[in-house]
């Protein structure tokens, strides 16, 4: 992943988490929804990123292992 994939996601879920504080103190249910679903999509582009990273590692070593021969 990326630095700036890392900074992004982070920032989403950060702003999540404060929606849904505002949201709490306020009584804002929408505001609250906001923030948990901002903070899932951080989490899930996280997942996202760590995957294609262990697909490319994986891709590199079987390259590797193929260029041997």
């Amino acid at each position: 992943m990326s630095l700036s994939d890392k900074i992004s996601n982070k920032a989403e879920d950060l702003s999540g988490k404060v929606k849904e504080t505002a949201g709490e103190v306020t009584g804002d249910d929408e505001l609250r929804g906001e923030g948990i679903a901002d903070q899932a999509k951080a989490a899930v582009k996280d997942v996202v990123e760590d995957v294609k990273d262990a697909l490319g590692a994986a891709t590199d070593k079987v390259k590797a292992a193929l260029h041997k021969d």
